[in-house]
């Protein structure tokens, strides 16, 4: 009796056989059918999937066409991928010249790589910080030319290019910007608290395109005769702006939270206001608020199509000419479809990292 006891007992001590259809099970049971109503819901959402994604993979590549010089070329009842296919130089690198390609993919790499360098943790914070200083003025040098490179236009500037090169730098100059306009507006000195609240509070009441406008029409008027600026700088100087208002806000928030017994015991400590905030207070503020800034960033990736108004081609300009172009009309679905997909990919990605930082800092917390 005892041998069988002990017998029985194994046998209910026992992992399963298949711990990973246990799982798969119970993760279903919870998520997908925990009561009658979402059951009914996963149920009918599955149908509609089972019934659409068929569809959508025939008509977007099974039977699509993807070779081919003109639109005669498309046959069948798939979708035709020509315009961008024929024309998807153009709508990378825009009117780049051919010969200099290689530095925009330099660029691109560039501007690809700040991710995996964020995600090293073995890699001292100060090189990190050094290389997201330095990359802007690199990309600049690498697309406009100058010291050892041929000088090119910005005029040739389009495409996935203008997108990319825009909502990087915009970015990594906003960042700082902001952080300085919300120190700023926390100051007990009154002038440079006044100073950065109206500047905050007029750049967020008022529409970016109209800013955009104003960089393209106006700013011109009050140079002197023969001075200009490059209309790529002045849209790229009006995002950083805007985009830096809105990040003091997200900061400010952040310096908000942190608790008054920190700056005094910096204080006490003999620490200068600096010090204080480079060492203690802004880390914390950064760490907090990383999340909601990808997310301001994400914004401006997409807010950068508005250029488009002020004759600054990006990728939805190159696609607007595209769908005019007369050997290409009526094939406006394919060419949209190929930018939600190349903006759904950069935002999602961003998205994604956003949630991983919040899950660190989540585990730094325990």
């Amino acid at each position: 009796m005892t041998v069988l006891t002990k017998q029985l007992h194994s046998d209910r001590q026992a992992p399963p056989r298949h711990p990973w259809k246990h799982l798969a099970t119970r993760w279903i049971k919870k998520q997908l059918f925990p009561t009658p109503f979402q059951s009914c819901l996963s149920l009918t959402t599955l149908v509609l999937l089972l019934w659409f994604i068929p569809f959508a993979l025939d008509w977007l590549l099974f039977s699509a066409t993807f070779v081919g010089d003109s639109k005669a070329d498309c046959v069948g009842d798939g979708a035709c991928w020509l315009p961008v296919t024929q024309r998807i130089e153009l709508f990378v690198y825009g009117f780049y010249p051919d010969t200099e390609i290689w530095r925009v993919n330099i660029a691109f790499g560039l501007a690809a790589s700040i991710l995996p360098v964020l995600y090293l943790k073995q890699v001292d914070r100060r090189w990190v910080l050094g290389y997201l200083i330095v990359l802007p003025f690199l990309m600049w040098w690498l697309l406009k030319g100058g010291a050892g490179l041929s000088e090119v236009s910005s005029t040739k500037f389009a495409g996935i290019l203008v997108t990319i090169f825009l909502g990087v730098i915009g970015m990594l100059f906003a960042l700082p910007i902001g952080i300085l306009l919300a120190l700023g507006r926390r100051s007990k000195k009154p002038a440079i608290k006044l100073l950065s609240v109206l500047y905050i509070e007029l750049v967020r009441s008022v529409p970016v395109i109209t800013l955009l406008f104003m960089a393209s029409l106006m700013i011109q008027l009050f140079f002197p005769e023969g001075m200009t600026i490059d209309i790529f700088l002045r849209v790229l100087i009006v995002l950083i702006m805007f985009t830096a208002a809105y990040m003091a806000e997200t900061i400010r928030g952040g310096l908000q939270g942190i608790s008054s017994g920190q700056f005094e015991a910096a204080e006490a400590l003999g620490f200068s206001y600096w010090k204080t905030m480079g060492l203690i207070i802004l880390p914390q503020v950064l760490r907090n608020t990383i999340p909601p800034l990808l997310t301001q960033f994400i914004g401006l990736f997409k807010e950068t199509t508005l250029v488009v108004v002020v004759g600054v081609l990006d990728v939805v300009g190159i696609a607007m000419s595209t769908t005019s172009a007369p050997e290409w009309l009526g094939l406006e679905h394919e060419v949209y479809l190929f930018l939600a997909l190349f903006f759904f990919i950069i935002c999602f990605t961003l998205s994604h990292y956003a949630r991983h930082l919040e899950k660190q800092m989540e585990k730094s917390r325990l």
